[in-house]
């Protein structure tokens, strides 16, 4: 019966390293995707994204960070959160 037991218990724990091993793969490829697929913006000749400022409500050309915020991102501000996620999400108001 210790060995049934035995067997049992090292037969789930390798079922519950496989389910970890892919759901880790599947998250991977999701982040990597989601990160490499930045929607396509209108922008510049100098290619700064091309945007209407929602806090300053002005047509303003920006770069985006490494974490594709808007060079003018201001973290907390409720206009500059809201452009932010306009950026990820690829609708941006322009002109």
């Amino acid at each position: 019966m210790d060995d049934r037991f035995a067997r049992f218990v090292r037969d789930q724990f390798r079922v519950a390293g496989r389910q970890y091993a892919r759901a880790k793969r599947a998250y991977d490829d999701g982040r990597e995707t989601s990160q490499s697929d930045l929607p396509d913006l209108p922008r510049d000749e100098e290619g700064r994204v091309r945007l209407v400022c929602r806090r300053h409500a002005e047509r303003r050309a920006v770069g985006l960070d490494d974490a594709h915020l808007p060079a003018c991102f201001e973290a907390g501000h409720p206009d500059c959160e809201g452009c932010a996620e306009d950026v990820r999400s690829g609708v941006v108001e322009t002109w």
